[in-house]
């Protein structure tokens, strides 16, 4: 089964306001140029696509909001990379998972694997592990969770004995877990399962017509009530940080220089 990669970029980015780019092309320390080999400034989003290219992923999409033309015009085809990238356009502006599913033709029959652009993390097989966990439980999802410090930016998981994800909480204001989970790799089972979920989302939104966002935990919680398997690997001793955020930004820019 091909793995191809998922790279969510349809965000305002208002965190970081104001900023000359999208936020996933913000210069968080050096990597070598691919032409010369000398140390250039090296985008955020660079980070993830290399942990990806390191698990084999060759082809990733990257679903962006109308606007960030930025991206494709910073990355083009990815042959930098020794990558194949395309870009589809977010259509449903009501969060993450609905932001994947624009994906759902291109990527229903293959293996995924899924990470925030903005967020660092290490080690640098993390998803390699991933995929690893995944043939070795036949889960239909794997979560990445690292030991955190702020529950309330984080997605919690409370974990089984054996790895197996029991409850997602969507960032608690205080909470006893001490993992949050921050990338993925699934099976078309659960493209399948939230694509049909998120097509019932959005007839409930139709009707009652009101704000509403969603994030990609709660599709996953939801995916565990109806029976699917969700696993973890655990990253204790591994680093994660979301640079979203400007205290964050700082650290990361502190840490990569």
């Amino acid at each position: 089964m091909e793995t191809v990669g998922l790279i969510p970029a349809a965000g305002m980015g208002s965190r970081l306001d104001p900023v000359p780019c999208s936020k996933e092309l913000f210069p968080v320390g050096f990597g070598a140029h691919p032409a010369h080999g000398e140390p250039h400034p090296k985008v955020v989003s660079q980070y993830l696509l290399e942990h990806m290219q390191r698990a084999g992923v060759r082809k990733a999409y990257f679903i962006l909001r109308k606007g960030k033309w930025d991206i494709p015009a910073y990355y083009g085809d990815g042959s930098q990379l020794y990558m194949q990238l395309a870009y589809l356009i977010m259509q449903h502006p009501y969060g993450t998972p609905f932001t994947l599913d624009q994906a759902f033709d291109f990527v229903q029959d293959m293996r995924v694997v899924f990470g925030f652009p903005d967020i660092l993390f290490s080690p640098e097989d993390a998803f390699s592990q991933l995929l690893k966990r995944q043939e070795e439980t036949q889960a239909d999802v794997v979560l990445g969770v690292f030991r955190v410090a702020y529950p309330h930016k984080w997605d919690m998981v409370e974990l089984a004995a054996n790895g197996e994800v029991k409850i997602i909480l969507q960032k608690p204001e205080k909470s006893e877990l001490i993992y949050g989970w921050a990338l993925a790799c699934w099976n078309p089972s659960f493209t399948s399962f939230m694509h049909e979920y998120l097509q019932q989302a959005l007839k409930q939104i139709e009707v009652h017509n009101q704000p509403f966002e969603l994030s990609l935990g709660q599709v996953v919680q939801a995916a565990i009530y109806n029976g699917l398997t969700v696993q973890s690997v655990r990253f204790d001793n591994a680093s994660c940080l979301d640079v979203g955020t400007p205290e964050d930004l700082r650290q990361a820019i502190k840490s990569l220089i």
